[in-house]
């Protein structure tokens, strides 16, 4: 769940790094947490918006620990069936019209995720915020009323990953993403998220909305929005499979 990149002076100190006993890596950590669980159930709206026109997806999602994710469309009537499984660091995508599975390689975990502003790894997260990245702290700052911490995500050398550096303000009360902006590897601003309409969800104070917003499209925005969440409900390793994503309705 594709990130904050904020104009700040900072200094890459690597992890390490200590603010108020909390490490940047630990900072990360602990905001991975909260949003992941050990599994979770979620139904989700998103609303695209373009200058002359807004269209809306309904979906589940399911998700195991870090490697096992599924993304179903369930509505419109057009796009309803179409899937998305995740296992490991591999990204299939089911395409009932066509009767086709595709894998998908990673020079595609960039492209839009069905014409959205999100990319297929911001839904899918087939990179890891905690795990394929260095951490370091920036400028404690406040941003929308919450008192924040600043974290820049720089990639490892050995990873696969899609930005060239992600900024992220994570509130210091819930360890909650409230911002986040992603880099190319130019150090050009792509895109920035924007957290929102903070709520108790199945027992965390969890964003119910976010904000994907282009630097360079006016006009240009996508919404997605939290209808239900469950984490640590019972999934088994079988329910992640191609099988059973051709199979879900």
């Amino acid at each position: 769940m594709k990130t904050i990149s904020f104009a700040l002076i900072f200094i890459l100190c690597l992890q390490g790094v200590k603010s108020q006993n909390l490490s940047a890596t630990d900072i990360i950590k602990k905001a991975d947490a909260r949003m992941r669980g050990n599994s979770s159930i979620a139904e989700l709206k998103m609303t695209i918006v373009r200058p002359a026109w807004q269209r809306e997806l309904e979906m589940k999602s399911w998700t195991k620990g870090d490697d096992l994710a599924l993304i179903l469309i369930t509505a419109p009537a057009r796009d309803k069936g179409v899937a998305y499984l995740k296992r490991d660091k591999e990204l299939w995508n089911w395409q009932p019209s066509i009767d086709r599975v595709i894998k998908l390689p990673p020079s595609m975990m960039l492209q839009s995720w069905m014409g959205s502003d999100f990319t297929n790894d911001d839904l899918v997260k087939e990179s890891s915020a905690v795990h394929d990245y260095f951490h370091a702290l920036g400028k404690d700052t406040v941003i929308s009323g919450y008192a924040c911490y600043a974290v820049v995500l720089t990639p490892k050398p050995e990873a696969a990953v899609v930005w060239g550096k992600i900024h992220t303000w994570i509130t210091k009360d819930d360890f909650i993403q409230i911002r986040s902006e992603f880099y190319d590897e130019d150090g050009f601003l792509i895109n920035t998220m924007v957290a929102s309409e903070i709520k108790n969800m199945d027992g965390r104070m969890l964003p119910s909305h976010l904000e994907m917003i282009p630097s360079d499209k006016e006009g240009h925005k996508t919404m997605l929005d939290y209808r239900a969440l469950k984490f640590d409900v019972e999934l088994s390793d079988d329910f992640f499979t191609i099988q059973n994503m051709k199979r879900l309705k």
